[in-house]
């Protein structure tokens, strides 16, 4: 099931979002908050914990009883059912194209267009000097080796496909309400209980890409260093992990204004640093795929 949903994710990328799970979450969460946000704190606290909890429910529920009856018709069906929903939690090939896409965009001098694909990465403002264009597409690059490469897989390992939909239901969540403002209170249950799921994998995330770097020839110790001394400089106390490690092996500075800055500033930050850590991000990729299969094939040898 796993060796098929990356095979598909590698030949096909991302659907449109008509298609996408991921976008129907979305859309579901947008229709839910409506309002939510002009209750008493209190109140917004525990709408957004119900809205998390409903869309949790809403995608992870079905997904079980699918999987659990699509064996009975036939165990193909089962695998290929499995690995199509399987899929739609991470992302390798979409992510490389669209950041490689911004990095061709800066080479070829539009970086008004560069700004505009920027915004598919990032939540900033994308009204940027290039250098901090590039940092913040390298900074996406490492932030989503965790969110969408080794937490879905990771949980996918611990409670099957219903694991890995249920971590993206919660991402999803958190990447369209868990912020500060007006939904400060609508979407704290949902930014920390991201925060929960992501506290393992982050630090996962970080160790492959220092691997990476070290079978790329990059600064290994330096990235391995970096990620320990600098990781706790970001608001999230998971997304330093795997940027830090980025930085680090990448021998450059990540920056974004007035929050954080990762790593020693001893290269400049040029679109090829983008490039680089896509490379990084696939030996990642790589590394931790395999991990996910031997352990898999472990467990049908010990089960059977």
């Amino acid at each position: 099931m796993l060796a098929l949903a990356v095979a598909l994710d590698l030949a096909l990328g991302d659907p449109p979002d008509i298609l996408h799970p991921v976008a129907w979450m979305g859309k579901v969460i947008s229709f839910l908050e409506r309002g939510g946000y002009r209750l008493h704190p209190a109140s917004q606290f525990c709408y957004g914990a119900g809205l998390s909890l409903f869309t949790l429910a809403l995608f992870v529920v079905p997904t079980y009883y699918i999987l659990a009856y699509m064996p009975r018709l036939s165990p193909i069906a089962g695998i290929i059912v499995g690995a199509l929903l399987l899929k739609f939690t991470f992302s390798i090939q979409g992510l490389r194209r669209a950041a490689l896409k911004i990095k061709r965009l800066l080479q070829g001098k539009h970086p008004g267009e560069a700004r505009l694909e920027l915004r598919a990465l990032v939540s900033r403002d994308t009204d940027l000097p290039e250098p901090l264009v590039v940092s913040a597409a390298v900074e996406s690059v490492a932030e989503n080796t965790g969110d969408s490469l080794v937490a879905p897989l990771f949980y996918f390992l611990l409670l099957g496909v219903p694991g890995a939909i249920g971590y993206r239901v919660v991402n999803t969540l958190d990447a369209m309400i868990g912020y500060h403002g007006k939904y400060e209170y609508l979407g704290k249950f949902a930014a920390r209980l991201d925060d929960v799921l992501n506290y393992i994998p982050a630090r996962i995330a970080a160790l492959w890409l220092v691997a990476a770097a070290f079978i790329m020839r990059k600064n290994g110790c330096q990235a391995w260093r970096t990620a320990l001394r600098e990781h706790g400089q970001t608001e999230s106390p998971n997304a330093g992990w795997p940027m830090a490690a980025m930085a680090g092996a990448l021998n450059t500075q990540l920056e974004k204004v007035g929050q954080y800055r990762l790593g020693e500033n001893n290269t400049e930050l040029v679109p090829e640093a983008i490039a680089t850590s896509v490379r990084l991000f696939l030996v990642a990729t790589v590394i931790w795929v395999l991990i996910c299969l031997i352990v898999g094939v472990s467990y049908l040898v010990i089960t059977s």
